[in-house]
């Protein structure tokens, strides 16, 4: 029923004992089949959940426009006349039956990123508690809470734009959770030669709710009014965490319906991965370089993707004069580039680490550094195309689809290391991953005073390079193996 591991192919010295994903010496089960697994339900049924979550997260973003009326003065208008304007096509008369609010630009910026100050919160309690409780009941409570929350948007909208910020942060506080939930349920569920696959299949539902809400948003407030998109993804929320509910499990001894094959090929997959300690080891989690390896590395992955997603829309309507944003497809492009590089990477990743012998941390490199780097070649190269907007939205679009190489880079790097403690570990680089959503557009207004292409290219370099740092520090100090803090004094080995 069981065949041992090949030995290894490569001669690579520092990763000799970690030619392959599972532990020196441990048995290979044979896989379970994957139709109708329940393993590949739970990645659907996240996938879904994920969808919802961050239709729920852009949403406001679509609606704001709708909610603000079009009289009140914008402060900071700074629009460059280096560019010539860019002709955009008639505009289409939207529907008017919303209420408008008189919320100046920077009111919309507080509006906008008080969701960061409730996320960045919650995601190392996430992480702990969902080593507890299990994620099941995380994760579901976190997009239903959020999923509650959205419908009371447009009663928010009423009271101000005070009682607008504090319901966003409410809303940052549920979704903190979910990422280290679902890492932690996952910690349970992935066999380590299927975790590439399995963990991109589920957050690429980001990227595709990103994909699809961007223009849905739009045809909502066009053809009804902007309540009804809080409306419509709320009850759809709603409707999801039913669905979780009632088919998930935190673990494969506790579903109902598990074949007796699959549960005993993803128990024996992990039998030598998980730690049998109480408590939670935090001086050696912290301590641990291979940690800070994916801090660093998420940190700076994240900065540029909020320079791509946030400021560089920003950059082609102010100094290109072209708005992205009228567009609904060059608005969505980049996420479905980035949805599909996820779901095709994982898929490459266990299959060379699989069938290709490929180390765990060979895997993780090569991807992190194309899904990095690359996105940093592209940014800079933003900044030096002139008053081409065309080729703007190309490297925006290339930008992005490389990003979603780090899916099977550093993103999932966790499990490989400390599989039963990877909801903590995701909370702690996620908590810092926040960060460069919340300072990165500030830094970029001080140094962009006149809003010059000068001034620009000075920010995506910055950008660039602290992607690009992150790729090289990722590189120097990651590891593949379960480190022996996450296993138990009995289980040590060689890190």
């Amino acid at each position: 029923m069981t065949s041992p591991i090949r030995g290894p192919t490569l001669s690579d010295g520092e990763e000799g004992s970690d030619s392959t994903p599972l532990l020196k010496g441990a048995a290979r089960a044979k896989a379970a089949p994957v139709c109708c697994s329940a393993r590949y339900n739970l990645a659907v049924l996240a996938f879904l959940g994920f969808f919802v979550l961050y239709a729920l997260r852009v949403n406001l973003s679509v609606a704001l426009v709708d909610m603000v009326d079009s009289n009140t003065t914008l402060t900071n208008n700074r629009t460059s006349k280096e560019c010539a304007e860019h002709s955009t096509s008639t505009k289409v008369l939207r529907n008017q039956t919303g209420k408008r609010y008189q919320w100046d630009a920077e009111t919309q910026g507080w509006i906008l990123g008080s969701f960061f100050y409730g996320y960045i919160i919650t995601q190392i309690p996430g992480g702990y508690l969902a080593s507890k409780v299990g994620g099941k009941l995380l994760l579901g409570f976190g997009i239903l809470s959020t999923s509650v929350f959205t419908l009371f948007t447009p009663i928010a909208a009423d009271f101000g734009f005070g009682a607008l910020i504090a319901l966003r942060a409410l809303e940052g506080l549920g979704e903190g959770v979910t990422f280290p939930a679902m890492h932690s349920m996952w910690s349970s569920w992935a066999p380590p030669l299927e975790r590439s696959k399995l963990l991109s299949i589920s957050y690429a539902g980001a990227q595709l709710g990103t994909v699809i809400s961007l223009p849905l948003c739009g045809i909502i407030c066009l053809y009804m009014d902007w309540t009804y998109v809080f409306y419509f993804f709320g009850i759809i929320g709603i409707i999801w965490f039913i669905l979780w509910f009632w088919l998930v499990s935190d673990t494969p001894e506790t579903h109902k319906t598990i074949s007796q094959s699959e549960k005993e090929y993803i128990l024996s997959s992990l039998r030598n991965q998980l730690s049998s300690q109480k408590s939670v080891p935090w001086v050696p989690i912290l301590k641990s370089l291979p940690l800070w390896a994916i801090v660093v590395a998420h940190f700076s992955y994240n900065w540029t993707f909020y320079t791509l997603l946030t400021l560089l829309p920003t950059y082609m309507k102010e100094i290109l004069r072209f708005n992205v944003q009228e567009n609904g497809l060059l608005s969505a492009l980049p996420y479905f580039g980035c949805w599909v590089c996820m779901i095709l990477s994982g898929q490459v990743a266990d299959t060379l680490r699989g069938k290709w012998n490929f180390s765990t941390i060979s895997v993780r490199r090569i991807f992190s550094l194309i899904g990095m780097i690359g996105p940093a070649v592209f940014l800079v190269a933003a900044g030096y195309i002139g008053c081409n907007y065309s080729l703007a939205v190309v490297f925006l679009t290339i930008s992005t689809t490389l990003g979603g190489f780090c899916s099977s880079g550093f993103s999932i790097n966790h499990l490989d290391i400390a599989p039963s403690y990877a909801g903590i570990l995701l909370g702690i680089t996620n908590t810092f991953a926040t960060v460069p959503g919340m300072i990165g557009p500030v830094i970029a207004k001080s140094l962009t005073p006149d809003n010059t292409i000068g001034e620009w290219q000075i920010v995506f370099c910055i950008a660039a390079a602290i992607n690009v740092f992150g790729a090289i520090f990722f590189t120097l100090f990651a590891k593949g193996e379960v480190q022996s803090w996450a296993l138990g004094d009995h289980h040590g080995h060689r890190n």
